[in-house]
């Protein structure tokens, strides 16, 4: 274990290069760097568990989420349940080591949080986080795929990984190994370019909600990461389209990826984490029950609970993303 920490140490510090330049290879077979990035000095190709103990971010404005425990197993489904404004995206930025908590502990594998946030980096990837991973709508669906192959060959592994493949590696053969993990994450998300609109040269905004998820999914999983996160799994869908949805996200816990998934409402056999705490759930049950005014369907009310609403998920987004630049 202490050579491993080592390791990732060198790593996140940019100094993991080769001192001296290696001899000339000998006609022996060369074994081909891992597509994982740094897997295989830090932890086994599986899902990563989550474990989290009274972890809470404060942000400018006060607490983004406080109070949060955790305890997932990898492969698991982790929905991030509560209103919108209840820090549901700052926690799932925060345990995919791209915000920086400020209270309690947490790991995801063995890498705890906050000391070990670049390591978590190197093995989660984000699927859809609306302001952090939005799609270009004028690209089509090859061109985002070729982009993200581009940027998984150069930027997806170690400093070391990537000096070893440049000097060793066929480029014929780097190519093909990121084109095979390309098909792959097509198919764990079940996307098929052919029955696209266009095929391959549609449009990203020619898509539907449910083919831009499979589409962002499918960009995160051409690294092969440990564990994915999806925000706003659950926004402008449908029943049926929900019930769809969650059904990709378990197939892909099922191949072993731990998932974490913001939503309104967490389906059965998900691991639910409320962000809400209980004790504001009351505090707002009270206040409707005891306003003369809050007549469901009335017009004041639906103006009230749409100024509140759309009040709360600035405040969230702003306390999120302004975070973020700190991680």
């Amino acid at each position: 274990m202490a050579a491993s920490e080592s390791e990732d140490e060198t790593s996140d510090s940019g100094a993991g290069a080769v001192s001296a330049a290696p001899a000339a290879p000998a006609a022996t077979s060369v074994t081909e760097p891992s597509p994982a990035g740094a897997r295989a000095t830090e932890e086994p190709a599986t899902g990563a568990g989550v474990k989290a103990d009274g972890f809470g971010l404060e942000g400018p404005r006060g607490w983004a989420f406080r109070g949060i425990s955790i305890d997932a197993e990898p492969g698991s489904v982790i929905a991030l349940q509560g209103p919108s404004g209840s820090g549901r995206t700052s926690l799932l930025l925060a345990l995919t080591g791209r915000m920086r908590p400020t209270e309690g502990t947490a790991a995801v594998g063995r890498m705890a949080l906050p000391r070990r946030m670049a390591a978590v980096r190197r093995f989660t990837a984000l699927g859809p986080v609306p302001g952090v991973t939005d799609l270009e709508p004028a690209l089509t669906v090859h061109e985002q795929l070729r982009e993200r192959a581009l940027l998984q060959r150069r930027f997806g592994g170690s400093v070391r990984e990537l000096f070893t493949a440049e000097l060793f590696t066929a480029r014929s053969r780097r190519s093909t190994a990121v084109r095979d993990r390309q098909e792959a994450a097509l198919a764990a998300v079940g996307l098929d370019l052919d029955t696209l609109p266009k095929g391959p040269r549609t449009p990203v905004r020619d898509l539907e909600r449910l083919e831009v998820l499979r589409l962002s999914l499918a960009l995160a999983l051409i690294g092969e990461p440990r564990l994915v996160g999806v925000d706003d799994l659950d926004l402008k869908l449908s029943d049926a389209e929900r019930e769809a949805a969650w059904e990709l996200l378990g197939s892909i816990a099922a191949d072993g990826t731990t998932v974490l998934a913001v939503c309104s409402e967490s389906p059965a056999g998900a691991v639910r984490v409320d962000t809400a705490p209980p004790s504001a759930t009351r505090d707002s049950a009270r206040t409707a029950a005891s306003t003369p005014s809050a007549i469901p369907g009335s017009p004041e009310t639906s103006k009230k609970t749409e100024n509140t609403e759309n009040t709360e998920t600035e405040e969230g987004a702003a306390d999120a993303f302004a975070e973020t630049g700190r991680a």
